[in-house]
């Protein structure tokens, strides 16, 4: 009976020895891309922040247009997002971008969901695909999980000195966008593509959230091309899901 029992024991260990084991496998297992990004839109704020129907963004800039800082006290956006999303750096939508200095407008663009408004007015189309191929990437990874793109594992890349993955996506109409997702905690640390500008990139950092949204919000964001700094846009307060009338699309000047 002793025998039997010290039998029973060594099998009973050597069962948990080998589902240990088996354990460790598994978590050394490197994730998949689909992985990351799973991992990425949940950090985010999972389904309530893959499909909003609306944001408001409000805050300030500062911009570089000769290599030394000008601040813009107020840099606002509202954005008014459509369902579906085929081609990553194409205006869909609608969206306002508006930044004043000394409470004068530096710039507003507008775009309605057709036309490009500016301070001129409306906008030639090559024009305005030309500027929103320039600004326009970062809503597709919203759509990364859906029918139509493409993920892959990239080389790594270090985002302010955090490791982190590098995901290429392709959208439908095969237009490539790469996305850094820190390594520890899987924020959205980065978005980079080629535009008419050049290369494009912004890192993203000092996020916040607040309790009425399941929502992470960088509050800090760099924007570069050919790895020159353009602005910086410092976010400080964000809506989610406001009715926002069509006119806040539509600039109409003088």
């Amino acid at each position: 009976m002793k025998q039997l029992s010290l039998i029973t024991v060594c099998y009973v260990l050597l069962l948990f020895s080998c589902k240990e084991q088996n354990v460790k496998k598994e978590s050394h297992e490197p994730l998949t891309a689909t992985q990351i990004m799973q991992k990425a839109h949940e950090k985010a704020g999972g389904a309530f922040w893959q499909k909003p129907k609306s944001l408001t963004l409000t805050g300030y800039g500062i911009f570089y247009p000769n290599g030394a800082p000008v601040k813009h006290e107020t840099h606002n956006m509202w954005r008014e997002f459509a369902m579906t999303k085929n081609e990553a750096h194409k205006a869909n939508g609608k969206v306002r971008i508006e930044s004043f200095r000394d409470s004068i407008p530096v710039f507003i663009v507008t775009y309605d969901g057709e036309n490009t408004y500016d301070l001129s007015g409306k906008q030639e189309k090559s024009d305005a695909d030309n500027r929103w191929a320039s600004n326009f990437g970062y809503g597709a990874i919203r759509h990364a999980l859906d029918d139509g793109y493409t993920l892959e594992l990239v080389a790594d890349d270090t985002v302010k000195t955090q490791p982190a993955y590098t995901l290429k996506l392709i959208d439908p109409n095969k237009g490539e966008t790469f996305f850094g997702i820190d390594k520890k905690d899987f924020k959205i640390v980065k978005v980079a593509f080629q535009t008419p500008r050049g290369w494009h990139h912004r890192e993203y950092s000092e996020f916040f959230s607040k309790k009425d949204y399941s929502w992470l919000q960088a509050g800090h964001v760099a924007l570069f091309y050919d790895g020159k700094i353009s602005n910086e846009v410092f976010w400080t307060d964000f809506e989610v899901n406001e009715d926002l009338p069509h006119s806040l699309f539509v600039l109409k000047t003088k």
